[in-house]
C-alpha cells in the first residue's frame, strides 16, 4: 500500500510580484542542498527565473518547478508568477499543488496580487502558510502586516515565530511554541544557534504566545476544552493540534524571515514538512465519466487506477511540445500507452521527465502526486486528462483567463508572415491566454492577451525561440457602413466603345435599409426579357464586391437590401463583366442617395471593482459614451454591466488598472453595431480620407 510518507508533496509559492517568491525558492533549494550557492534574482543567477525575459525584467513570467528533499521527505516547488498579466498561469499551475506558501513583503504589505492569489488557494481549498519576507529591510513591520492579514483575509493569523531585532538588526527568530530564540550569523548560510529569549521581549512574547495558543486549540474541541479549563497542554498535544489545524485550514501559520539573508527558511521547511498535506490526505480525486456528468472517484494512491491532469505545456523549438502532468492516482512508466479521455484517443508516452528548473532529467516511473513531463505527444493539449482505457475519468481543468487587451501585429519582414502564424500557434499551445484572430474587415492580425507586459513578453519569445520579429500596434476599429433611407429606381448605364466589341449593361435598383445584424439581401425581381437571366449572378457578384468598401470611409457595407427589378442589355456588347461593373457602380450610386451612415461596434462589458471605486468607474464609463445596464455583487466586488463603443475601450485595461490600483478586472465581447454620432462620424471619415491619400 502507498504510505503517505512516500508521496511527493507539491508546494505552490504564491504572492504579489516583487515579494520575493523566487528568492525564497532559491533559499529553499540551497538549504535543502539542491544547490551549492544561493541563487539571486538581482544578479541573474537564479535557478527558477531562467528565461532571458525573466532575467532582463528581474521578475517571474512563467511558473517554474524544482524538486527538493527535506528530512527524508520529497517535495516539488511550484514557483508562480505574481505579475498581474501572468496570474492565469499561477491559477492553472496551482491545480498541481497540495498546499501553498503565501509570500508577503514586510515593507509593502498585502497588495492586489496577494489578494488575487489568496483567492485562488481558497478556491482550490489549499492549506496555507504565510512567509513574511524582507524583515531586514528599512520600514519592515511584521505587526502591521499581521493586522492587514487579519482584516483583509478575515482569518486569525498565527505567528509561530517573532523576529529577533528589527530592520538592519534583524538576526533571528523567537519560537512562540517552544519558547526559544534562534540566532543567525550574518553569512546567509542558514545556520543558527539556539538561545534564551531576552528579557526585553518577554512582554511581547507572552502577549503573542497567548494569541497563538488560542488559535491553535480552535482546531480540536477536546484540546480547546482542556485549555479553557486551565489545563496544561503537553508539547505533543500542542504540536499535533497545530498540525491538524494547518491541514484543515483553520490555523494559518506565519513565519517571518528574509530569503536573501537566509533567515527563517529552515523553520519554514520544517513547518511545510510537518503540516502541509500529502496527496492521499487531500481526499479522493474527483472527475466524471467520459460521455456523461456521472461522477468518478479514485484514491490518490499508487494502487488506484492511473489518472493524470495535463496542466501546462511548454513550447521548445528543439524538443518540441513538452506536456507537464500531475499524476492524480495510480502510476505510469516511461514508454507506456495511455488513454487521453478528453480527446478520446490513445497516446504513446515516450521517456518520462522530471522538471528541474530549466533542466529535465529522465525518470522511469511517475506515481500518485508526482509532476512529470513528456515530449512530442500528437493530440494532447493543456487541460486534457490521461487515464487507463478500462478505468476512464475526465477531470475539469481550470479555465484560463479571458484576454483583456488586443494589438494588431505585423511581421517586420513581409516574407515572415506565415512563420508568424505558425510560431504563434506553438506559443498558444504553451499559453492558453493568448488568442490570434484575423479581422476580415481591417485585414489585420489581432493578438490578444491578459496585458501589455504579456503581449510584449510574447513578442520577445517569438524573436528568441522562433527568430520572428513583430511590431505591436493599436488595432483599427472595424467600423461598418449602411444606409438610413430607402431609395427607388436608381439607374446606372455602363457603356464603353473603344473600337471592336464594346461593353454595355444597364441595371435598375431599389435600395432598402435592414435591421441591425440582418446583413445583405439580394432580391432578383426581374420581369420581361430586358436582362437575360444568365447575367443575374454577375450583378449579385458586382454588388457583393462593391460592398467591401463603402462610399463614406471605405468600410464594409452591411444591413441593406438591393432589389434588382429591371435593366437593359445589348445582344453583342453585353457580357458578365459589363453587368458586374454596372451593378457595382449602381450600388455605389444607390448607397450615396440613400443617406449613408457609419456604424460602430458596441461591446458588452462586465467590470468587477471594489465598492470604494465603483463611482469613479461608472463616471468614467459615462465619459466613454457607455450605458450602464445593471449592477450585481460578488463578495467584496461590485459587478458593473455596461455597453460601450469599442473605440472608447481599446486600451481600457490600462485605465481600469490606474482607476482601481490594479484591483479591477473586466471581460468584454462584441454585442452589436450602432450608428456613430454625426460629429464623430465626420472625424472618422476625415481621418480615413487622409489615410487614403
Amino acid at each position: 500500500m502507498t504510505k503517505k510518507g512516500d508521496q511527493v508533496r507539491n508546494i505552490g509559492l504564491i504572492g504579489h510580484s516583487g515579494c520575493g517568491k523566487t528568492s525564497l525558492a532559491e533559499a529553499i533549494l540551497y538549504d535543502s542542498k539542491v544547490t551549492k550557492r544561493l541563487g539571486r534574482v538581482d544578479d541573474g543567477g537564479s535557478i527558477m527565473d531562467f528565461e532571458p525575459e525573466e532575467v532582463k525584467r528581474k521578475v517571474s513570467l512563467s511558473t517554474a518547478f524544482h524538486p527538493y528533499a527535506w528530512k527524508n521527505m520529497r517535495f516539488n516547488l511550484i514557483d508562480t508568477p505574481g505579475e498581474n498579466d501572468f496570474l492565469s498561469d499561477t491559477k492553472i499551475c496551482l491545480q498541481a499543488a497540495e498546499g501553498t506558501v503565501v509570500v508577503i513583503d514586510a515593507v509593502d504589505g498585502i497588495k492586489v496580487g496577494t489578494e488575487k492569489v489568496w483567492a485562488f488557494s481558497e478556491e482550490y481549498s489549499l492549506p496555507r502558510l504565510i512567509f513574511i519576507n524582507k524583515l531586514d529591510r528599512e520600514r519592515a513591520d511584521l505587526y502591521k502586516v499581521l493586522e492587514e492579514v487579519e482584516s483583509i483575509f478575515s482569518i486569525n493569523a498565527t505567528p509561530v515565530y517573532l523576529p529577533f531585532g528589527q530592520e538592519s538588526d534583524f538576526s533571528g527568530l523567537v519560537n512562540l511554541i517552544r519558547l526559544k530564540a534562534h540566532l543567525y550569523g550574518n553569512d546567509a548560510s542558514g545556520s543558527f544557534k539556539d538561545g534564551d529569549i531576552p528579557d526585553s521581549m518577554t512582554e511581547v512574547v507572552d502577549k503573542w504566545r497567548e494569541k497563538v495558543m488560542e488559535n491553535i486549540v480552535e482546531a480540536n474541541d477536546d484540546i480547546m476544552e482542556k485549555y479553557l479549563d486551565g489545563g496544561e497542554l503537553t508539547p505533543k498535544e500542542i504540536e499535533d493540534t497545530f498540525i491538524e489545524g494547518v491541514k484543515s485550514g483553520i490555523v494559518v501559520p506565519v513565519i517571518p524571515g528574509s530569503a536573501t539573508l537566509n533567515i527563517g527558511i529552515i523553520q519554514l521547511l520544517d513547518i511545510i514538512g510537518q503540516c502541509l498535506p500529502f496527496p492521499v490526505e487531500r481526499g479522493k480525486v474527483k472527475g466524471r465519466k467520459v460521455d456523461s456528468e456521472e461522477k468518478v472517484e479514485f484514491d490518490a494512491v499508487d494502487e488506484a487506477p492511473f489518472s493524470a491532469l495535463v496542466f501546462k505545456t511548454l513550447a521548445d523549438p528543439f524538443a518540441g511540445r513538452l506536456s507537464l502532468f500531475k499524476v492524480m492516482s495510480g502510476n505510469i512508466d516511461s514508454e507506456s500507452t495511455i488513454f487521453n479521455s478528453t480527446k478520446k484517443v490513445k497516446e504513446r508516452l515516450g521517456q518520462l521527465l522530471l522538471i528541474e528548473g530549466k533542466k529535465q532529467s529522465p525518470i522511469n516511473t511517475a506515481a500518485a502526486g508526482d509532476i512529470a513531463a513528456v515530449a512530442k505527444l500528437k493530440e494532447t493539449t493543456t487541460g486534457d486528462t490521461f487515464c487507463q482505457e478500462g478505468s476512464p475519468i475526465v477531470f475539469k481543468p481550470a479555465e484560463p483567463f479571458s484576454p483583456t487587451i488586443s494589438f494588431a501585429i505585423e511581421a517586420k519582414e513581409k516574407e515572415n508572415e506565415d512563420k508568424v502564424y505558425s510560431s504563434l500557434a506553438r506559443l498558444m499551445e504553451e499559453d492558453p491566454t493568448l488568442k490570434v484572430d484575423r479581422d476580415q474587415s481591417t485585414s489585420e492580425i489581432i493578438l490578444s492577451g491578459t496585458g501589455q507586459i504579456h503581449l510584449e513578453h510574447t513578442r520577445d519569445k517569438l524573436k528568441r525561440k522562433f527568430g520572428v520579429e513583430i511590431d505591436l500596434k493599436t488595432p483599427k476599429v472595424p467600423y461598418r457602413e449602411t444606409v438610413k433611407n430607402a431609395r427607388e429606381k436608381i439607374i446606372y448605364r455602363h457603356k464603353k466603345q473603344t473600337g471592336g466589341r464594346g461593353q454595355f449593361a444597364e441595371v435598375h435598383f431599389d435600395v432598402f435599409p435592414l435591421k441591425r445584424g440582418e446583413g445583405f439581401v439580394f432580391d432578383e425581381a426581374l420581369t420581361g426579357m430586358n436582362v437575360p437571366r444568365n447575367f443575374v449572378p454577375a450583378v449579385e457578384k458586382g454588388i457583393v464586391e462593391a460592398m467591401r468598401s463603402g462610399v463614406l470611409a471605405g468600410y464594409p457595407v452591411v444591413d441593406l437590401k438591393i432589389r434588382f427589378f429591371d435593366g437593359k442589355s445589348h445582344e453583342v456588347d453585353s457580357s458578365e463583366m459589363a453587368f458586374k461593373i454596372a451593378a457595382s457602380m449602381c450600388f455605389k450610386k444607390a448607397v450615396q442617395e440613400a443617406t449613408p451612415i457609419l456604424l460602430e461596434p458596441i461591446m458588452t462589458m462586465e467590470i468587477a471593482v471594489p465598492e470604494d471605486v465603483m463611482g469613479d468607474v461608472i463616471g468614467d464609463l459615462n465619459g466613454r459614451r457607455g450605458r450602464v445596464l445593471g449592477m450585481d455583487s460578488d463578495g467584496k466586488y461590485q459587478i458593473i454591466k455596461a455597453e460601450v463603443p469599442m473605440a472608447e475601450v481599446l486600451r481600457y485595461s490600462f485605465d481600469l488598472t490606474s482607476m482601481t490600483g490594479g484591483r479591477g478586472n473586466f471581460q468584454m465581447k462584441l454585442s452589436h453595431y450602432e450608428e456613430v454620432p454625426p460629429q464623430l462620424a465626420e472625424k472618422i471619415v476625415g481621418v480615413s480620407k487622409e489615410e487614403g491619400k
